[in-house]
């Protein structure tokens, strides 16, 4: 026993020695471990944020490139139609329904419809200008005044309650077509004829009728009569005989 003692006293330091060596190096392979499994984390990162950078490069590129093939195809299909385009004129031109009968008809076609418009853009000529003889009936008992009168084989008739005419224009010599035009009248109390309108007409065979007789109307000059109704509406009615 007292020998273990002298060992123990004599190696005492060795040991804590080997101790301490032993107790450092275990904590120099930790310490390594642990430096190992960071740079393994860093470098992970790093891979993984490299990735996510790349993908939009790769979808700009695939958009340029559409956008530069976009404009081609364009092109292709405005010259695909114009090539068609011209084959349709082409095969008309040799097909035999486009022959010169079929090509004569079509102008004719097109003069109608410019002499057409054209009279259409004439000018109705100013009636204004034109004097209407008129009757008159000035001195006659209004008992007495018919409201149809006479021209001839013509004739004019007026529907106005309770009034009668005073001056009444006669168009039916100026026109050189025959038909019936009726227009609607509205009059004032004081005998003036305030408002006149042609009634849908047809069976005429001068288009200066309607406005012959809606000049004449607009001429018409009743009595006057304070209790009528402000204004009155009647029609007067012109029967052309063509001259």
């Amino acid at each position: 026993m007292q020998r273990l003692k002298e060992l123990y006293r004599e190696n005492i330091n060795g040991i804590i020695g080997t101790l301490v060596f032993h107790i450092l190096l275990f904590v120099f392979i930790i310490l390594a471990n642990v430096k190992v499994k960071e740079d393994m984390q860093e470098e992970e990162i790093v891979v993984d944020f490299s990735q996510v950078e790349e993908t939009p490069e790769i979808k700009e590129e695939q958009l340029k490139q559409e956008e530069e093939n976009t404009p081609s195809t364009t092109q292709d299909n405005s010259y695909t139609q114009s090539r068609s385009n011209r084959a349709v004129n082409d095969a008309a031109k040799k097909d035999p329904f486009f022959d010169e009968a079929y090509q004569q008809e079509i102008a004719d076609a097109q003069k109608l419809v410019a002499d057409v418009n054209k009279q259409l853009k004439k000018e109705i000529p100013d009636m204004k200008q034109f004097e209407m003889p008129e009757q008159t009936t000035e001195g006659i008992d209004p008992e007495k005044i018919s409201n149809t009168i006479y021209s001839g084989e013509s004739n004019i008739h007026y529907s106005l309650e309770d009034r009668y005419h005073l001056r009444l224009p006669i168009p039916v010599y100026l026109a050189k077509g025959g038909g019936k035009i009726t227009v609607n009248i509205w009059v004032s109390r004081s005998g003036k004829v305030v408002k006149a309108e042609v009634q849908p007409y047809s069976n005429i065979s001068d288009p200066l009728l309607p406005e012959y007789a809606l000049q004449a109307a607009l001429r018409t000059v009743f009595n006057s009569k304070q209790d009528a109704p402000n204004p009155q509406k009647g029609t007067i009615t012109y029967t052309f005989i063509a001259q």
